[in-house]
């Protein structure tokens, strides 16, 4: 792990999960840093409850995030949390509105590579960003939602270096693609690997986003669930769910130590 102390101080942990607490234009800066040095591969997670809920199943999985260069709070819960943790968090680390912000803030003066997806969806976002930002696109692939054979990420690896980016969006969804960004950090020549999930979907307008005052107050799950119910009902009513009671004895101790 490659954060500073200055980060590492600013930090509070939920159910063991490491959480640092910056706000969106600090981590642009951070990553602009890491481009600029460009000495090694950093990887950054947006986590909320789902991903903390996940450590739960999987101890390995909170390895790979507690790993993590920089893991930011992508959800207002995590954000609720660490304010009672005495963090000064406005507001969460959306991970859509972190690539538009990034893309927008520095245009062309880097190589980008779309990386998860449908099919299509890849080349639709990068055709978007290129057109409103301008940025410099270095490549795209959406992978099959199968695992890749050893030659196939063979292929995709040497696809990556051959490209050169700057910076590396995944798009897979969690866990699978903070295992993919965790695997892979020391096999890519990639200054920075973000992985922002829906925000594939989202800014290339595949998906359609939650009213801006449901972002803000913790209700995006629920607009989420009732467009998606299939493939997320799992997530939104067993999975996090699984995980409340062991963060409310959490609060509670905190609470008591106070």
């Amino acid at each position: 792990m490659h954060t500073d102390d200055h980060l590492a101080r600013r930090t509070f942990r939920i159910l063991g999960v490491r959480v640092d607490a910056v706000q969106i234009p600090q981590v642009v800066e951070r990553v602009k840093d890491w481009i600029a040095n460009g000495r090694a591969c950093h990887y950054v997670t947006f986590t909320g409850l789902h991903g903390v809920s996940e450590t739960r199943k999987d101890s390995k999985f909170k390895d790979i995030l507690n790993g993590a260069d920089l893991v930011v709070a992508d959800g207002m819960p995590v954000v609720w949390l660490g304010r009672l943790h005495g963090h000064s968090l406005p507001r969460r680390v959306y991970g859509p509105e972190l690539m538009e912000t990034f893309c927008r803030e520095t245009g062309a003066s880097y190589r980008h590579f779309f990386y998860g997806g449908a099919p299509g969806v890849a080349d639709s976002l990068a055709a978007s960003l290129m057109e409103r930002f301008h940025i410099v696109v270095a490549g795209t692939h959406s992978p099959p939602f199968r695992e890749l054979t050893s030659e196939e990420d063979e292929a995709l690896v040497k696809l990556v270096h051959e490209a050169s980016p700057d910076v590396l969006w995944v798009g897979l969804s969690t866990p699978k693609q903070e295992r993919w960004m965790y695997e892979h950090r020391t096999r890519l020549q990639v200054p920075v690997l973000l992985g922002v999930g829906a925000a594939f979907d989202l800014n290339c307008g595949r998906l359609r986003q939650a009213p801006e005052w449901m972002r803000e107050n913790g209700l995006e799950w629920l607009f989420r669930l009732l467009a998606e119910p299939r493939r997320l009902w799992k997530r939104y009513l067993v999975t996090i769910p699984s995980a409340i009671w062991g963060i409310s004895v959490e609060i509670f101790s905190l609470k008591r130590l106070e």
